[in-house]
């Protein structure tokens, strides 16, 4: 499993909690349905990328594939979910090269532990104003930093 970089990076708690309200404000198929997942990749310069389906892994496969037809990297990002994360998730993160996933849901223990062992930083159960980061905490600080893009 690659190891991604991005030690440098950092987002705000304020930035993560916006970021996670946008994404569901581009929820088209979710308003109509109540039953679609999004992903999304969030870059402080560039803005978010949404892309949902009924399938979770689904979701995150598409946003990977737009993010490569845009030639967005995902190396000063977040990907963001509405769903629990599991190891594939956070897996397939990995690959993208992304240093922290935001979930509104829990992670699976296995995810955490890969999580950690990949060098991302996972925050979840992210509703509202409050969430948890189980790996990698010092990405996300109290001010927002100007070095995330």
């Amino acid at each position: 499993m690659p190891r991604v970089g991005g030690e440098a990076f950092r987002i705000s708690k304020t930035e993560l909690i916006l970021a996670m309200e946008e994404l569901q404000k581009h929820q088209a198929l979710n308003a109509k349905t109540r039953a679609v997942h999004a992903a999304g990749l969030w870059r402080k310069l560039w803005g978010l990328l949404v892309r949902e389906d009924v399938g979770r892994h689904n979701a995150h496969d598409k946003l990977a594939g737009a993010a490569a037809s845009a030639a967005v990297p995902a190396t000063d990002g977040v990907i963001l979910l509405t769903s629990r994360v599991s190891v594939e998730l956070v897996q397939k993160t990995a690959r993208l090269g992304a240093p922290v996933i935001a979930a509104v849901s829990a992670p699976a223990t296995l995810a955490v532990k890969l999580a950690e062992a990949s060098g991302i930083t996972l925050a979840a159960v992210l509703r509202g104003e409050d969430f948890e980061v189980f790996t990698k905490p010092e990405r996300i600080v109290d001010e927002a930093s100007s070095n995330a893009a």
